[in-house]
């Protein structure tokens, strides 16, 4: 059976308006992630993640390789047309939520499902599906203005995936939260992936990576290691993510 998500010597490259000088923001990056996994990506700023997720997401094109999602290829897709392929196969949770303060929760999660036509009765009962999953059975009436920050990450966790994503795309979706409330998105992120959500996440916070089942770590554009879970607890899994951390931070060629 074929990757969900399959990149190939994959590279990015930007080069200035005026003047020779490229910033080679990813060199030769290959990965592949199955349907059912739940991935972190860890690396300092500069390192090349977040390229690599816009990449992901069809927000960006490589300058050479391939990534394909699902069997379609990423590059392939048309500027007009891309758009409409990430409603119909990507969720996203951002950091900073990305919620439309005039809307209500309601309208906030139907967003996606509207630009995409579906029919009211479809709407209404995913919504009614998802919403007590995330804990937001009571809130549907209520301005994001009006939640914490905890609740409007599960608004926006709830956005993201009545769609039914093939790919889960979380982008530092713990930066803005305290850790009471980090927790509890971690957790449900982990329940999520439990019952088959593909998930990518790019974050800073070994807290959060501790809660994927495997960790990839970028250093200047390039895969520099990568941790699975196995048996690991999350607390032996951070103590390994650290040490990493360490290994990469302080330029060592290996990791312990």
């Amino acid at each position: 059976m074929p990757s969900l998500l399959e990149l190939k010597q994959v590279a990015k490259t930007y080069h200035a308006r005026f003047g020779a000088r490229s910033t080679h923001a990813l060199t030769d990056v290959s990965l592949t992630v199955e349907a059912g996994e739940y991935v972190a990506i860890m690396g300092e700023s500069g390192s090349g993640k977040s390229t690599l997720l816009n990449l992901i997401a069809a927000l960006d094109k490589p300058t050479s390789g391939s990534i394909t999602l699902s069997g379609r290829e990423l590059g392939n897709i048309k500027e007009q047309d891309a758009a409409r392929f990430r409603r119909e196969h990507l969720g996203f949770i951002f950091q900073d939520f990305n919620l439309l303060d005039t809307f209500n929760v309601y309208d906030n999660i139907a967003l996606p499902l509207v630009l995409s036509k579906t029919p009211v009765p479809e709407m209404q009962r995913r919504i009614a599906d998802l919403a007590p999953k995330l804990g937001l059975a009571d809130k549907l009436q209520k301005f994001p203005y009006e939640l914490s920050g905890g609740q409007q990450q599960r608004v926006a966790a709830a956005r993201a995936l009545v769609t039914n994503p093939e790919l889960l795309l979380a982008d530092e979706p713990t930066g803005a939260l305290d850790s009471k409330t980090a927790n509890a998105l971690l957790e449900l992120l982990g329940n999520l992936n439990t019952e088959g959500q593909t998930i990518l996440m790019v974050t800073h916070s070994a807290v959060a990576a501790s809660h994927a089942q495997r960790i990839l770590f970028i250093r200047d554009g390039h895969i520099f290691h990568q941790l699975y879970r196995g048996d690991m607890s999350n607390d032996e899994l951070l103590v390994k993510i650290s040490s990493t951390m360490t290994a990469m931070l302080t330029g060592n060629k290996e990791a312990e």
